[in-house]
């Protein structure tokens, strides 16, 4: 409740200080008595007393102008382009280190690319679509989100998915976005480092990224790059090299954020399948590698001992991850039926029928929804008529839910008493929530 109370506090106080409004006037609003947004601060100067109450609401103005001052209010789809554009751009020139930041990378771009279709950085997508779309699956994108995105300020789960609707996500500027620049190649890293991933801040690796996030949001859920594949570190060699052609490997290292161990390991891979070929230390792609064909033409050729390999579907089949999107598509399609059949089942109702004894005798109610009670049994008054034997039976009631309500001699309340109880009961319950 505390932090729901704060988050309000924060949206009215980025309301005023959008429109112009002064820390005065805030305080004015939230402090009054009728106004139901303020009920967290208000709650504070009771419990606290008014000091550190007015404390707080300053605490909050000074955050609410820093948020508002760093962004662009957006008014038209044009401005959300450009927003996604600008986006894009602060996410290419980011160093993403380690195996769980070029994962990250993956499941951002992902939820960039949702964001694009959209029409703004409010989306909703499904871990399994973000997985699918990511190549990755449904544990490792939770792990990226949890260690990466949300605590470096990438994305944000606004509402958890529930039913046929997806969660609801929002785009950030990631690290450092509370301070305003019109350059998006910023120094931003994500924090704690994980030596034994590679996620250690060097000289090499502490200048700005430059990778063609386009080239990586359109292969990444190839097999050819899934985790025993080519994998992350050859998918942002190929996106760094194609953002700026002919590098040498200490050039890759700061482009591609990949370290020079990793870097040779992947150019390696990337060699053996004629998808890159170097003069000397210098890198490149070979043509229309990224169309999945490889070093094609024989000229281009440096090693006559590299086979060119045709297709991205022949490399991941050399790879031998050859049919994992297929198979997790597949898996995603079962948990999807499975959890819409649970659902229905819910949404139904079903349960087994009660048994309750009644002057000795075993009495079936059965389990029907509340608004199932077959029509003939229904009386006047909310009595129910016996089927058996086409006569009121006093003893049972429909009840203001429409289920049924057995009567017996050790009630303590009558049929009308029960429905009153349970309608004050229902009035308190929506007053509380």
């Amino acid at each position: 409740m505390a932090e729901h109370g704060h988050r309000i506090t924060a949206a009215i106080a980025c309301h005023v200080a959008r429109v112009g409004g002064t820390v005065d006037q805030l305080t004015q609003l939230l402090m009054h008595p009728d106004h139901e947004g303020g009920r967290h601060t208000q709650n504070i100067a009771l419990r606290s007393g008014q000091a550190r109450a007015l404390a707080y609401v300053r605490r909050v103005w000074d955050s609410a102008c820093a948020t508002v001052h760093s962004t662009v209010e957006v008014g038209s789809r044009q401005n959300s382009h450009e927003d996604l554009a600008a986006l894009r751009a602060r996410i290419e020139v980011t160093p993403w280190r380690g195996e769980r930041g070029r994962t990250a990378l993956r499941v951002l771009l992902a939820h960039l690319n949702f964001a694009e279709t959209a029409g703004g950085r409010l989306h909703a997508a499904s871990e399994r679509q973000a997985a699918e779309e990511a190549g990755i699956s449904r544990q490792t994108l939770r792990n990226a989100y949890e260690t990466v995105l949300r605590p470096g300020g990438w994305l944000r789960r606004l509402r958890v998915g529930h039913g046929r609707d997806g969660s609801t996500w929002y785009l950030g500027n990631g690290p450092g976005s509370s301070t305003h620049s019109s350059s998006s190649r910023q120094k931003t890293t994500q924090f704690p480092p994980d030596p034994a991933l590679e996620e250690w801040s060097t000289s090499e690796t502490a200048a700005p990224a430059d990778v063609d996030s386009t080239v990586i949001s359109h292969l990444m859920a190839h097999d050819a790059f899934a985790h025993h594949g080519l994998g992350s570190s050859a998918l942002l060699i190929l996106g760094a090299l194609h953002a700026r052609p002919n590098q040498t490997v200490s050039e890759l290292v700061i482009t591609s954020s990949v370290s020079r161990a990793t870097a040779y390991r992947a150019l390696r891979r990337l060699a053996r399948h004629g998808l890159v070929h170097h003069i000397g230390e210098v890198w490149s792609l070979a043509p229309r590698a990224l169309q999945g064909f490889g070093n094609s033409h024989p000229e281009a050729v440096t090693d006559r001992q590299v086979v060119p390999s045709h297709g991205w579907d022949l490399v991941a089949h050399r790879c031998g991850t050859a049919g994992t999107a297929a198979s997790r598509r597949t898996l995603h399609a079962a948990e999807r039926a499975a959890y819409r059949e649970a659902l229905e089942r819910l949404l139904e109702h079903r349960s087994r029928a009660l048994v309750v004894v009644r002057d000795g005798h075993q009495v079936l109610v059965p389990a029907l929804r509340p608004d199932e009670v077959p029509t003939p049994w229904r009386g006047p008054g909310g009595l129910v008529i016996n089927p058996a034997t086409g006569r009121i039976d006093p003893a049972w009631r429909v009840a203001s839910d429409g289920r049924l309500i057995l009567i017996t001699t050790t009630d303590q309340r009558s049929y009308d008493e029960l429905a009153a109880a349970h309608a004050e009961a229902l009035r308190e319950w929506e007053s509380v929530a």
